[in-house]
């Protein structure tokens, strides 16, 4: 497989495993625990994810063909709590995700040098993935910390539970060597 097709491969699985990370977070709190801000300085769940859908609509409606900052965003509002409802949100986040998707499935591994901008910053479409590829996770990551805080219940592990490393090695070693990406057996189970 070329370098390239094989790059936009692996950073499908990437944004799809992190997706899913969010996903089971969001899962496993009540729906209300979704607002909660603990103090002035800290953003909900729910307003990470409309920042995040934010901006995933604005960097890919007509990604190879307009400038990634939108002049129909309002990002500063997308740090104000409007979501009513986790039906609300879960349909920002997937609108978000479906744009982002739709843009990335289009590419063709040659488009990889291709310039587009963002803020009038001319980026290639491989440089433009991989900022996503840090900013999205980086979000991600906020929305499953803070979940873990919200969680009253038992936090059902999203990757290694605790002290069993060494069953999920001896998993993984007893099976042949093989070349997969690591979020296989995770995106495995979604279908």
């Amino acid at each position: 497989m070329e370098t390239n097709a094989q790059y936009l491969e692996s950073a499908k699985k990437q944004f799809l495993y992190y997706k899913m990370l969010a996903e089971k977070s969001f899962a496993q709190l009540e729906p209300e625990q979704l607002f909660v801000s603990l103090n002035e300085n800290t953003n909900s769940i729910a307003v990470i994810v409309k920042h995040l859908s934010g901006n995933m609509l604005s960097r890919w409606t007509d990604f190879l063909t307009t400038d990634g900052e939108k002049e129909w965003r309002h990002r500063d509002t997308e740090f104000e709590g409007t979501y009513t409802s986790k039906e609300e949100l879960i349909a920002a986040w997937e609108q978000g995700w479906q744009c982002f998707f739709d843009a990335i499935n289009s590419l063709q591994p040659e488009q990889l040098s291709d310039i587009i901008y963002i803020r009038n910053e001319g980026h290639t479409v491989l440089e433009a993935i991989n900022r996503q590829l840090a900013h999205y996770p980086y979000h991600v990551g906020q929305i499953v910390f803070y979940a873990k805080l919200l969680n009253t219940g038992e936090w059902d592990s999203l990757s290694i539970p605790k002290n069993k490393s060494g069953n999920y090695n001896d998993g993984k070693f007893s099976r042949e060597k093989s070349i997969r990406n690591f979020t296989d057996d995770e995106l495995e189970k979604l279908k």
